[in-house]
């Protein structure tokens, strides 16, 4: 996850203000859920694995729910804003990316609705199986949301009407 991100970041990184947030953001996302994903056993010898404090999962839910609100609210917006203020319209292409983005929401929230609440005292049975597919499905998210970011920066190498 870190590696593509370096790759996106080199590859968009101060390309505008926006993408340069977005990026950011994901960033300070990334770094946290490998934080959190970054589980040891307690004892050498035994399969006993020590869990995140209550505080540290609490917190990653947070910036979770903070990620995919400012996609969803802020970022995306004004990136058709600011694409859409050009001139351009948008596509089937576009369309359909975004509408893959918006499917990874509903799990990703469903993690944060199961976790953001925990207190030390629970027990969190699954909770390396739900790190797990919590991953892999930002990893797709954010593969996803790379691709619409090369999308409009395509359509804008096309000035509209040419």
């Amino acid at each position: 996850m870190l590696n593509k991100f370096k790759q996106v970041q080199e590859q968009w990184g101060g390309s505008s203000e926006v993408i340069d947030h977005w990026l950011e953001t994901r960033q300070a996302l990334i770094v946290e859920y490998c934080k959190l994903g970054s589980l040891q056993p307690a004892h050498a010898q035994s399969n006993v694995v020590e869990l995140p404090s209550a505080k540290e999962i609490s917190s990653f839910c947070d910036h979770l729910v903070d990620y995919i609100s400012e996609g969803h609210f802020k970022i995306y917006d004004m990136v058709m804003d600011k694409w859409k203020a050009t001139g351009f319209k948008t596509n089937d292409d576009i369309d359909a990316t975004y509408a893959k983005i918006v499917l990874t929401t509903d799990p990703l929230l469903e993690f944060n609705d199961k976790y953001v609440q925990v207190s030390f005292e629970d027990e969190l049975p699954g909770f390396e199986e739900d790190m797990s597919k919590v991953g892999e499905i930002l990893e797709l998210r954010f593969e996803v949301e790379d691709k619409l970011i090369q999308l409009i920066a395509d359509s804008l190498a096309i000035p509209p009407g040419a």
